[in-house]
């Protein structure tokens, strides 16, 4: 009865408000990233505060990390960003196009290349410069069929850094101008982290 409950409450909750985020895609301002005044909420019928007073400016170029305590709210920012959070006094403004990486890496079941396009159409010439810059060519290598190799469910077949590599080279593929990436480097070795840090975030 309690599994039954909190699945009624899940389907009768309101969709979330289409203008939560402002998106002015081409915009020729600075700014790429703006949250002014907070607070927001998680849920859409309570009036509690779950983030305050966030105020938040993130100019074209830069690199910004958010930084916290285990469930301080890093990734509920990450969240409002993308619209998928409930505001409820504040300002959000995106210029531009976003791509996102969860914590938990989402793997289909399909080919390397197909996770890594994601319905997109080929561009050869980009596929394996991204391919490159996320360090995934060795593991292409120890494949048997390369990035042909079908991957399995949810990607058991792939130890934690590939799942992770092969996600942040499906967003990096996108060329999107803004990428949100929450904690896609937990499971990544020293080594590897440090050259697709050089090569892809800089």
């Amino acid at each position: 009865m309690i599994s039954l409950g909190r699945l009624d409450r899940y389907m009768m909750s309101r969709e979330l408000v289409e203008d939560a985020t402002k998106r002015d895609e081409g915009c020729d301002s600075r700014t790429a990233v703006e949250v002014k005044n907070g607070p927001f909420s998680c849920a859409d019928e309570s009036k509690e505060e779950d983030l305050k007073h966030i105020n938040l400016n993130v100019n074209k170029g830069e690199l910004t990390a958010i930084v916290g305590i285990v469930g301080s709210g890093k990734s509920s920012l990450l969240a409002l960003i993308l619209g998928e959070m409930h505001k409820l006094s504040l300002k959000v403004r995106v210029c531009g196009t976003t791509a996102y990486v969860a914590q938990t890496s989402w793997i289909q079941n399909g080919t390397t290349e197909e996770n890594i396009l994601f319905g997109l159409p080929m561009d050869r010439d980009r596929y394996q410069e991204v391919v490159r810059v996320c360090c995934l060519e060795k593991d292409l290598e120890m494949m048997e069929f390369g990035d042909q190799t079908e991957i399995g469910e949810r990607g058991i077949n792939l130890s934690g850094g590939q799942k992770q590599r092969i996600q942040l080279a499906r967003v990096v593929y996108q060329n999107c101008d803004i990428y949100l990436l929450d904690d896609v480097f937990s499971a990544i070795d020293a080594h590897t982290l440090s050259e697709i840090f050089k090569v892809t975030l800089h």
